[in-house]
């Protein structure tokens, strides 16, 4: 299972985080997405090493990237003039945050410390959660809900982009209570993201020009699906007692089914749709935070 979830994690690090802060803010956040790479690499190669001092010290460097990009996230709020948080703003916010989650994981695991009397087990599968279920499901709830507004799908938008960091929280929250409130937030993210696949499958995927990118959206959609009712299935099992995964087994189907099924998939599926010069998205350098007109409504009503 280590090999996996290391691969995994690298993933994350090295691409999808700094893929999606060009999503999120491609002017903003550009320069931080550029060196990503080079502030995530003492993250990655800690993964490989034994548990110690040299490991530890990796990790603090990257959780100290981490903690210095979730400090974005209320610039990025400040943005938005909205009087209240709007769903892609708490959509924005908890994908900035999350990173620094797995950090602070990373860093208690690698030193072998039992951070808040937790197992390192679930220590290191806090790592890739929240660089998967955490950063790019909020993000990919945020696009989603970016592009559809004043659609008929809006308002199911606008409760994806809610209800998938609410569950986030949830579910961390349910760490330090008992597995019933992990269970409800596990219900709540699941919701959550169906919501998200739905509205790639049947507003999103359209919108797209080219064969490529529909069938990176209708992936990610998919996957989510099967993948998310795994989660519920450990979830419940964990709660009731019930027959359920391992953690080995869900590493190998729930977490690698996310990591390159949903989240990279996703990610190279918008940064299509935001590169393509045909495209409505394209050269949108406005923050996702900021509110602006839908951006695929012209596409999604002319499309065959």
């Amino acid at each position: 299972m280590t090999v996996l979830v290391n691969v995994i994690v690298t993933l994350g690090m090295l691409y999808v985080v700094p893929a999606g802060l060009r999503l999120i803010d491609p002017s903003g956040l550009r320069r931080t997405a550029r060196l990503w790479p080079l502030l995530a690499a003492p993250g990655a190669l800690c993964l490989w090493l034994p548990r110690g001092l040299p490991a530890t010290a990796l990790a603090a460097l990257y959780a100290a990237a981490c903690l210095a990009l979730a400090a974005r996230a209320p610039v990025q709020l400040l943005r938005d003039r909205s009087p209240g948080p709007t769903p892609a703003g708490t959509a924005v916010a908890t994908a900035l945050v999350s990173p620094s989650i797995a950090g602070t994981a990373l860093v208690a695991e690698r030193a072998g410390y039992r951070l808040f009397g937790f197992d390192l087990d679930i220590l290191a599968l806090t790592v890739p959660h929240f660089h998967f279920a955490g950063f790019a499901a909020a993000l990919v709830a945020g696009l989603v809900c970016r592009a559809v507004r004043d659609r008929p799908a809006t308002g199911l938008s606008r409760w994806a982009a809610y209800s998938v960091p609410a569950g986030t929280l949830l579910v961390l929250l349910g760490y330090f209570v008992d597995d019933w409130a992990e269970l409800v937030g596990a219900v709540v993210l699941t919701g959550g993201m169906w919501a998200v696949a739905l509205l790639t499958w049947r507003e999103i995927r359209p919108a797209a020009r080219d064969r490529g990118t529909r069938a990176l959206l209708a992936t990610s959609a998919a996957v989510l699906v099967a993948t998310m009712l795994l989660a519920l299935w450990w979830a419940v099992g964990e709660a009731t007692g019930i027959v359920h995964p391992t953690l080995t087994w869900m590493a190998a189907t729930h977490g690698l089914g996310n990591a390159l099924g949903f989240a990279l998939c996703s990610v190279l599926a918008w940064r299509r749709l935001t590169g393509d010069s045909r495209s409505p998205l394209a050269g949108d350098d406005r923050p996702l935070t900021v509110d602006h007109p839908p951006l695929i409504t012209h596409r999604l009503e002319t499309s065959p």
